[in-house]
């Protein structure tokens, strides 16, 4: 979560700035930009997942930052197209102290699952236990606001897509190893990972706060190269906040 409050910082400061200059402008404080800055918060799920690497509901959190331009289909007509881009940063919570690591008989682009007590030692105390995924994201979205006068108020809904594109995958493991030794290790892999994610989503709600959600249509893992022969795909929803 520190590369979000960094990209958020560099992304929202010039247009808080703005903001607070341009309080006069027709849109009320919002920077006179066509588009969208969207910060998104929620709970990221893995479908179809083995009992061996089951995940912790809350702690499994996502975030999203999309800035998305609006193009009008049509005067006055309520519908617009937004295409998009930013970045996805989701973090699965592992359970029962099993983690990933490179499968030997696969090779290095693998993973399998493993004990951290059969790492580190019997009687390993695992304080945290996660895994993060971070993808650069291009949303596309059909949106339509039902106050047809000012897109920029009122209730709307979007139906769209986006597709990821993988730039680092890591695991962290908070433990206490038997000797006493607390320990931060952070591990980059591939891990088997599919470099490329594509899915269907959906936002509801008015200018300023949205609901929505992600249902992934492609596999989180490579056929043959995950855990366990595992064909699990995400579903992540939460809470949007429009920033400008």
């Amino acid at each position: 979560m520190k590369r979000l409050i960094i990209i958020l910082l560099v992304f929202t400061f010039p247009f808080s700035i703005y903001a607070q200059e341009g309080k006069n402008n027709p849109l009320k404080g919002r920077p006179d930009i066509n588009g969208d800055l969207f910060l998104d918060f929620g709970f990221n799920i893995l479908n179809n997942r083995p009992e061996d690497l089951n995940t912790k509901f809350f702690a499994s959190k996502t975030a999203n930052i999309y800035f998305q331009r609006s193009i009008n289909l049509g005067e006055k007509s309520g519908y617009t197209f937004n295409p998009g881009i930013g970045f996805g940063l989701d973090k699965m919570a592992l359970k029962n102290d099993m983690t990933l690591v490179n499968d030997p008989d696969k090779g290095t682009n693998s993973s399998m699952v493993a004990d951290l007590e059969d790492i580190y030692g019997e009687g390993t105390v695992v304080h945290k236990n996660t895994m993060a995924l971070n993808y650069i994201d291009i949303p596309l979205e059909f949106r339509y606001h039902f106050n047809k006068s000012d897109y920029n108020e009122g209730f709307r809904i979007a139906l769209g897509g986006k597709v990821g594109f993988l730039y680092n995958a890591h695991t962290k493991n908070d433990i206490t190893t038997p000797d006493g030794v607390r320990q931060k290790i952070k591990t980059t892999q591939d891990y088997g990972l599919n470099k490329v994610r594509y899915g269907a989503y959906t936002r509801v709600g008015l200018s300023g706060f949205n609901l929505w959600a992600y249902y992934g249509l492609n596999k989180v893992f490579e056929k043959d190269l995950g855990p366990l022969a595992i064909e699990a795909s995400q579903f992540n929803f939460g809470l949007s906040i429009a920033l400008f």
